[in-house]
C-alpha cells in the first residue's frame, strides 16, 4: 500500500491548490460584481506629462493655451492658420459654418475630415522636421484639438448642416423624459463626429431653462429642460453617449458654466446679470453641472471640461456694477465657485476650464461701450488669470490689425515674453498645460499622429443613424393644449379626403458657407410634403393632393398687410377646414416670424369655425394664454428635422398620439414645471419594510423573483426600516432626487404621539428607520407634499409579539389640477420591487460544505475500496471531493446561472448544490474506470 502514498499525497497537494485558486477568484468575482467604477491612478500619467513638458519651450507652452478660429478651408503651408499651429505652437482650432470652414452641401463631411486631416498632419510633419543637430531643442508632438459646437436640430445650433445624421435639439430629448434617449442620442453624435476628426466637444449646454410669464429666455430649445435634477440626468447620459460613440477619443466641454438659464440676454450679445443668491446657483443653476463632476460617477459621464460663460452672479459677485467683470473674468468668483464640492475634486483630478469666446461683442462692450477699441492682449490676460486654462478666441481682432491671426500671433508672443520674465506667471502656465497635455494623453494613449486621426473607413457610417431621431420625435410629441379627453371632442377624426388644408410655415434656410447656396432646413412645403409621402396618392389616398396649400409666414404677413397682394391666399385660407401652423420661433429680425400672433391678435374672423392646429419646431412657450385660447390644439415638437416634421403630420391624421410631457414652464398654458415634477398628490405612496437581503440563517423563497416584503417579527428596542416605492411626479416620471418626504409615526393609545422623520428621495425612493421604544400599537404612513395618501403599517407589540398589518387607503379627490399631459412612465410596484437578491456565504456555509463533502467522499472511497481496489476507492473518493468542492465555488461566485435557484434556497443551496458537486465527481470517476477496463485485456484488473 506503500507505494501509492506518493500518488495520495501529490493528488492531495494538487486538491489543497485548487481549492485555494477557486476560491480566490470566486472571492475576487464576487467584489468586482459589487465594486463602483473607479478612475485610474494618475502616478504615470503625472511622469509622461512631465516628461513632455521638459522638453517644451516656452512658446509651445504658451501655444497649448490657446483654441483659436480661422477663416475658409485652406490649410496649406503660406496660410495663417498653418502659422499659427506651426510657428506659433497653437494648441488647437475650432470649426465654425461662419468662418466657412464647411464646403456645399454634398461635400461637407468629406471635406471637414480632410481639412482636419491636413491640419494635424501639418503639426506632425514640423515635429518630425526638426533641427537635430547639437544644442538645438527637440520639441515634442502634441497633436491638436479640433472642436466643433454641433447641438442638434440644424440650423443655427448646428455648425455642419448636411452629411451627417440630423439629430433633434437638446429640449426634444428632454421631452422624452428618458435619458436612454439622451445616451442613444450622444452616442451617435460622439460616433459620427470623431469619424469626421473631431476631438473636442463644445456642449452639451447644462442650463436650467426659466420661463417666467413676463419674459422668455433666449436659450430657446437649446437646453435639456428647467428642472435642474433633470437637465442632470439627461445630461449625463448624453456625455456617456458621447463618451461612448467616440470610443473616449473625444473630451467634452459642458457649457454654459455656471449656467445662464436665468439671464435675459444672449450672453455673447452683453454681459447678462443674474440676481440669486448662492445658495440657488447651488440649487438649480449649479446642480447639473455638479451632478456631470460626480468624483464617484462612471467617468463616462463625467465632463472632461466646462465652458465658463461671460455672465455676473450676485451670489458670487455681491454687489454687481456696471464695471463687474463677468465670472469668466473675475478670479476671485472663479476661485470661489471651484472651490464648491463636487467642482473642487473634479477640478483637482483634471477638469479643464475652458472660456467662452473672448472675441464675443459681450467681452467687447465690457471693455469698451462704445465698441472703438479692443486690447486682446489684455483680455486673454485677464481671463487666463481668472483661472480658464484654454481661452477660446473666434473673431479675436484688434481694430488696428489686418485679420485676427495677427493678432493671436501677437497673443502669444506676449504670453511668452511673460512666461520668461514672470516666474508666477510661469508657474501658472504650466499648471494648466499640465491639465491640457493630461487630456490630451487619456483621449490618445500617446502621441502618435496615427492615434489622433481616425481611420478613413468610418467616414462611411457618417449620415446612417436616423433611427434613434425618430425614435425621439415619437416619444417627445406634446399635447400642450387642450386635454386628451377634451381633444377627443373637439376633433373626433382626421383630415377626411375632400377636406381643405393650409398650411403656414415659419420657412428656415441656412447657408453652408458665404458662397454656398441655400438650404432649406424647413422649407414652406416642408409638413404638406410630409402628409403627401404618408397619406397621398402613393400611400393610400387619404387626401387628394389638390386640396392641400402651402404659404410662408412671409407670406401670411403680407396678406396681413395688405388682402389684394395675395388674394389667392384669402380664397384657400376662406375655403379651408383645416389650419395647419409650423411655428420655430420668435426673432426680432424677421418681422414674419409674428405672423401667427398677429392672425389671431388682428384678424381671428379668418380662422371661426375652422380647425387651427400648431405645431410648435420650437421653444413651446411663445403663445400666451389668450393665443392659446383661440387654437383647436397646440403641440409641441422641440426640433424641426425631418423626422419630426414627419412626426407632426403622423400626429395631425391621429395616426400617432402625443405621450410626451415639456420639459419647461409654459405660462401660456399653466405648467409650471417646479409644480408638475412635485409628487403627484393622487397617488397612494406604497410603503415597504426596508430590509437586506437574506443572510444566513434566514432561508429566502425558492422563486426567483423575490418577494417586495417580508413579514417580520418585531420586540421593544428593535430598529424597523421603512422605504417608499418609487413616488411619482404629476407627469408619472420618478420625482426628482432631493424631494422631501415625511414619515409619520403615531404611537396609538393614551399617550398618542406623533414623531416625524423627514428625509429626501434617491430613485424616488426615500428611506428612513424608527426605534421601539414601548409596547403600544404603532401606525406609520408617508406623505411627500402634495401627496399626503401612502400605505399604512401597523405594529402591535403590546403582548411583547409583533402583530403587523397594511393598509391601502382610498385617495381622495383634491383640488389640484391635473396635468394635460399623458404620462410617459407608469412605474408600477411590481416592476420597482423586482431587485437582485446577493446572498453572502459565511464560514459556517464553507465548514458545513467541507463536513459533507469530506465525509461523502470518503464514504464513497471506502465503498470503491471494498467493491473494486483500494486505487479505485481512492480515485473515486477525489473525484467525488473535486466535484463538490467545484460545486460550492461556483454557487458562492454566481458564475453559473443556472445555479441561481439553489443560490436563493440559502443554507439548503449549499446542501444540494455540494451533494451534486459530490456524485457529478464519482459519477465521473466511475466511468473514467468503465473507460479503462475496456482499453485494457481481460486478464489484467485494476
Amino acid at each position: 500500500m506503500q507505494k501509492f502514498f506518493p500518488s495520495i499525497r501529490k493528488c492531495l497537494n494538487i486538491l489543497v491548490f485548487l481549492v485555494f485558486i477557486m476560491a480566490q477568484a470566486a472571492l475576487g468575482t464576487r467584489q468586482n460584481f459589487v465594486a463602483h467604477a473607479a478612475f485610474e491612478p494618475q502616478s504615470e500619467l503625472d511622469t509622461r506629462v512631465r516628461l513632455i513638458m521638459d522638453q517644451m519651450s516656452p512658446e509651445q507652452k504658451v501655444g497649448q493655451l490657446f483654441l483659436v478660429t480661422f477663416k475658409g478651408t485652406d490649410a496649406r503651408r503660406d496660410s495663417p492658420v498653418y502659422k499659427l499651429i506651426v510657428d506659433y505652437k497653437v494648441g488647437g482650432v475650432v470649426l465654425r459654418a461662419d468662418n466657412d470652414n464647411f464646403e456645399v452641401a454634398g461635400n461637407t463631411v468629406p471635406k471637414a475630415a480632410e481639412l482636419i486631416r491636413a491640419l494635424q498632419n501639418h503639426v506632425w510633419d514640423a515635429s518630425q522636421t526638426q533641427d537635430r543637430s547639437a544644442g538645438s531643442q527637440t520639441l515634442p508632438y502634441i497633436p491638436l484639438f479640433i472642436g466643433i459646437s454641433q447641438e442638434g436640430d440644424l440650423y443655427p445650433n448646428d455648425q455642419i448642416f448636411s452629411g451627417m445624421t440630423s439629430l433633434p435639439s437638446l429640449m426634444a430629448i428632454g421631452a422624452t423624459w428618458n435619458p436612454s434617449m439622451a445616451e442613444a442620442v450622444g452616442n451617435v453624435m460622439g460616433k459620427e463626429l470623431r469619424a469626421i476628426g473631431f476631438n473636442l466637444y463644445l456642449g452639451p449646454s447644462l442650463d436650467v431653462l426659466e420661463v417666467t410669464a413676463t419674459s422668455a429666455n433666449t436659450l430657446g430649445v437649446r437646453t435639456f429642460g428647467g428642472d435642474p435634477f433633470w437637465v442632470g440626468e439627461m445630461g449625463k447620459a448624453y456625455v456617456r453617449g458621447l463618451h461612448q460613440g467616440s470610443r473616449d477619443q473625444m473630451a467634452v466641454i459642458a457649457k454654459h458654466f455656471p449656467g445662464r438659464g436665468a439671464s435675459d440676454r444672449l450672453p455673447e450679445e452683453e454681459v447678462a446679470t443674474v440676481r440669486k443668491s448662492l445658495d440657488a446657483l447651488r440649487q438649480i443653476e449649479l446642480a447639473p453641472f455638479f451632478a456631470s463632476m460626480q468624483a464617484d460617477m462612471e467617468s463616462k459621464a463625467r465632463v472632461d471640461g466646462v465652458m465658463v460663460s461671460h455672465i455676473r452672479y450676485q451670489g458670487l459677485q455681491e454687489n454687481i456694477r456696471e464695471i463687474t467683470p463677468p465670472v469668466s473674468l473675475d478670479a476671485e468668483a472663479m476661485r470661489q465657485v471651484l472651490t464648491l464640492e463636487p467642482a473642487a475634486t473634479w477640478y483637482q483630478q483634471g477638469g479643464v476650464i475652458v472660456s467662452d469666446n473672448l472675441g464675443s461683442n459681450a467681452v467687447r462692450r465690457f471693455y469698451d461701450p462704445t465698441g472703438q477699441t479692443f486690447d486682446a492682449r489684455a483680455v486673454a490676460r485677464n481671463a487666463f488669470l481668472a483661472g480658464n486654462d484654454l481661452l477660446y478666441l473666434n473673431n479675436f481682432i484688434e481694430p488696428t490689425d489686418p485679420d485676427s491671426a495677427t493678432t493671436i500671433m501677437r497673443v502669444v508672443d506676449s504670453f511668452a515674453q511673460k512666461y520668461r520674465e514672470d516666474p508666477a506667471f510661469a508657474e501658472r502656465v504650466d499648471q494648466s498645460v499640465e491639465r491640457i497635455l493630461k487630456l490630451k494623453l487619456r483621449l490618445f494613449g500617446e502621441f502618435r499622429v496615427d492615434r489622433v486621426l481616425p481611420p478613413a473607413s468610418q467616414l462611411a457610417e457618417v449620415g446612417r443613424s436616423q433611427s434613434v431621431a425618430l425614435e425621439v420625435a415619437r416619444k417627445a410629441a406634446t399635447l400642450l393644449s387642450p386635454s386628451a379627453a377634451e381633444l377627443n371632442i373637439r376633433l373626433p377624426r382626421p383630415p377626411e379626403s375632400r377636406d381643405q388644408i393650409i398650411f403656414f410655415t415659419d420657412v428656415v434656410n441656412a447657408r453652408q458657407c458665404s458662397t454656398c447656396g441655400d438650404q432649406w432646413i424647413l422649407s414652406v412645403d416642408s409638413l404638406k410634403n410630409a402628409v403627401i409621402r404618408l397619406y397621398g396618392p402613393a400611400a393610400g389616398g387619404s387626401i387628394i393632393q389638390g386640396y392641400l396649400f402651402s404659404y410662408s409666414f412671409l407670406d401670411l404677413n403680407t396678406y396681413l398687410n395688405n388682402p389684394e397682394g395675395l388674394a389667392a391666399l384669402g380664397v384657400n385660407l376662406a375655403d379651408a377646414e383645416w389650419v395647419v401652423f409650423a411655428l420655430t420661433g420668435d426673432s426680432s429680425t424677421r418681422p414674419e416670424s409674428q405672423a401667427l400672433r398677429r392672425l389671431l391678435n388682428e384678424r381671428p374672423d379668418l380662422i371661426v369655425n375652422k380647425k387651427v392646429i400648431v405645431f410648435a419646431f420650437g421653444a413651446p412657450y411663445l403663445l400666451d394664454a389668450t393665443d392659446i385660447a383661440k387654437l383647436t390644439a397646440y403641440y409641441g415638437l422641440y426640433s424641426k428635422i425631418p423626422a419630426f416634421v414627419d412626426t407632426a403630420a403622423r400626429i395631425l391624421f391621429q395616426e400617432q398620439s402625443a405621450n410626451g410631457a415639456s420639459p419647461v414652464s409654459i405660462p401660456g398654458i399653466g405648467y409650471d414645471i417646479i409644480r408638475v415634477t412635485s409628487p403627484n398628490p393622487l397617488q397612494v405612496i406604497p410603503l415597504y419594510f426596508d430590509f437586506p437581503p437574506p443572510t444566513e440563517n434566514v432561508e429566502a423563497t425558492t422563486t426567483t423573483t423575490p418577494q417586495p416584503t417580508q413579514i417580520p417579527e418585531f420586540k421593544v428596542g428593535d430598529v424597523v426600516p421603512f422605504r417608499t416605492g418609487v413616488i411619482i411626479d404629476q407627469n408619472g416620471n420618478p420625482v426628482p432626487d432631493g424631494t422631501i418626504v415625511r414619515f409619520m409615526i403615531n404611537t396609538l393609545g393614551e399617550s398618542g404621539a406623533t414623531q416625524q422623520i423627514e428625509t429626501v428621495t434617491t430613485g424616488g425612493i426615500a428611506r428612513a428607520s424608527y426605534r421601539i421604544t414601548l409596547p403600544a400599537t404603532i401606525e406609520i404612513r408617508v406623505v411627500s407634499e402634495p401627496a399626503m395618501t401612502s400605505q399604512i403599517i401597523t405594529i402591535n407589540t403590546q403582548n411583547g409579539e409583533a402583530n403587523i398589518s397594511t393598509d391601502v387607503p382610498t385617495p381622495q379627490p383634491t383640488s389640484t389640477p391635473t396635468p394635460t399631459i399623458t404620462p410617459t412612465i407608469q412605474p408600477t410596484e411590481d416592476v420597482e420591487e423586482i431587485t437582485e437578491v446577493t446572498v453572502d456565504y459565511g464560514f459556517s456555509d464553507w465548514i458545513i460544505m467541507l463536513l459533507m463533502v469530506g465525509g461523502g467522499g470518503a464514504g464513497i472511497a471506502f465503498i470503491g475500496q471494498r467493491r473494486v481496489s483500494l486505487r479505485w476507492g481512492f480515485r473515486w473518493g477525489m473525484m467525488a471531493v473535486i466535484g463538490g468542492i467545484v460545486a460550492y465555488l461556483y454557487l458562492v461566485s454566481g458564475w453559473f446561472v443556472p445555479l441561481a435557484p439553489f443560490e436563493q434556497a440559502g443554507r439548503w443551496g449549499v446542501v444540494i448544490t455540494s451533494l451534486v458537486g459530490l456524485l457529478s465527481g464519482w459519477g465521473i470517476g466511475w466511468l473514467w474506470q468503465m473507460r479503462l477496463q475496456k482499453a485494457q485485456p481481460p486478464n489484467r484488473k485494476n
